[in-house]
């Protein structure tokens, strides 16, 4: 009697043991389903340079909230989108509305954008020149290769006074839609990341902003011509549709949008960089 009573409880302890496993299990995967992130952990990624620097000021200050912030930097403006919709990081802070809107439909991406950050005006350099009406007739000058940032370089050159384009195309508009180049202008087109680095190669350059600080340039002060400091392209904070609503995300953004970071800002790139919230 007493072994058939002690195989029964044994039999009942393992059923309960099982049951709660189950339903841990159960939690865990329904929790997995939904796609929700950790509340105490998040995996941002970044451009080097600039938002590299502010996103760390953001870390620091989350630690002393609790949350654990991974940065993982990129040194293109493609892959930061794809790792974000592979779920190799939770959001990403590096780029503008216009490229991310036509990079999310090229690539049919779930993403979406949940805050802004800082503007960063778009410059035009030069290693030979000072002044943008200093450029000799059939001078090279380089621009981005990628549609967006294309787009917003030849409209800096036609507010520069380096060329016309065809009306109506705006952020659309390519070489091909240069309408007068009366000083013979050699436009080529190059990889972003890699234009500061050719610059010895060139005449001039329309070079993004954290490129051109992460090879040593101050755009308030090397730039011949910047873009004006109501510049539409402000940057933002993506994350997958999922995830829009998690909590971390808004404690990331509230902190992202404090005071100390924005004097951070202020303070570090002596208005070169523009925080737009």
């Amino acid at each position: 009697m007493k072994k058939w009573l002690l195989a029964s409880a044994a039999v009942l302890l393992i059923s309960i043991l099982s049951a709660c496993g189950r339903n841990d299990s159960s939690v865990s995967k329904t929790e997995e389903e939904k796609g929700l992130l950790s509340d105490g952990k998040l995996v941002v990624g970044v451009t080097a340079g600039p938002h590299e620097k502010i996103t760390e000021k953001v870390k620091e200050l989350a630690a002393k909230e609790g949350l654990d912030i991974e940065i993982k930097v990129f040194t293109d403006y493609v892959m930061p989108n794809v790792a974000l919709d592979e779920k190799e990081i939770d959001m990403n802070s590096f780029q503008t509305e216009p490229f991310f809107d036509a990079m999310k439909k090229d690539r049919n991406l779930d993403l979406i954008k949940v805050g802004e950050t800082v503007t960063f005006p778009m410059g035009i350099y030069s290693l030979t020149v000072k002044d943008i009406k200093d450029l000799k007739d059939g001078a090279k000058i380089g621009l981005p290769s990628d549609p967006t940032n294309s787009g917003r370089a030849l409209l800096l050159f036609e507010k520069a006074g380096l060329l016309k384009l065809k009306e109506g195309n705006g952020l659309n508009s390519t070489v091909r839609d240069i309408v007068e180049n009366s000083h013979n202008y050699k436009f080529i087109e190059l990889d972003s990341a890699q234009i500061a680095r050719q610059l010895e190669e060139l005449d001039a350059a329309a070079i993004n902003t954290n490129f051109a600080m992460e090879a040593g340039f101050t755009p308030s002060k090397d730039a011949i011509f910047i873009e004006s400091k109501d510049s539409p392209f402000v940057n933002l904070v993506a994350v997958r549709t999922e995830n829009k609503d998690d909590e971390v995300i808004q404690k990331f953004l509230d902190l992202y949008h404090s005071v100390e970071v924005k004097s951070y800002i202020e303070e570090i790139f002596e208005g070169s960089i523009i925080p737009s919230w």
